[in-house]
């Protein structure tokens, strides 16, 4: 029989996807409110990957990526995208745009070998945590990279997002075996 142990922690990835630069700029400061200090951010680009937003965000959303030095037990997850779901309405509301979310909060976590997005929604692929969330597998780490699943959307696909994600990764790496968030690495241990 194998031995019950608890899983290492994880590193908490938000993707942001807003009208503008300005939008990702206003809740990056939710959000770091929320999680502390970051640890890797991918400025905000041109989201070209699906109009799926564009009645909701625009014709020309921009994306970010924010990662968050402080590592958590994976079980928090539900409660991030519970939070997350919950600043997209106040926002919506803000704006005066209730039930169109003008931004688009996408929490995920990555492990060592994984990366993972939390959802609503269920489908085949997708494994249910509690209170109506699931995460799902989008990317596995083999040979020095991520790679894609048959169901991973495109845009986790493209070579933006993964060199991103294996840096973010690289860092986890380091914070795991140091015990030190990687902004600490020149820094000697007190």
């Amino acid at each position: 029989m194998g031995e019950i142990r608890t899983p290492a922690k994880v590193k908490i990835i938000v993707g942001v996807l807003a009208k503008e630069a300005e939008a990702v700029e206003s809740v990056r400061n939710i959000l770091k409110a929320k999680f502390g200090e970051e640890d890797l951010n991918l400025a905000p680009f041109p989201f070209t990957f699906t109009n799926y937003y564009k009645e909701e965000i625009g014709e020309a959303p921009v994306r970010a990526f924010f990662s968050y030095e402080q590592l958590v037990e994976r079980e928090t997850i539900v409660d991030i995208k519970l939070w997350t779901n919950d600043i997209e309405l106040e926002i919506a509301k803000e704006n005066g745009t209730p039930g169109l979310r003008p931004v688009n909060l996408d929490p995920g976590y990555m492990t060592l070998g994984q990366f993972f997005l939390a959802t609503t929604k269920d489908q085949r692929q997708r494994v249910y945590m509690q209170r109506g969330i699931f995460v799902e597998p989008t990317l596995y780490f083999q040979d020095g990279h991520f790679h894609a699943f048959d169901w991973t959307y495109r845009d986790y696909q493209s070579e933006n997002y993964i060199k991103y994600l294996e840096e973010v990764r690289k860092r986890l790496a380091y914070q795991m075996t140091t015990g030190r968030p990687y902004n600490q690495r020149l820094n000697k241990k007190t």
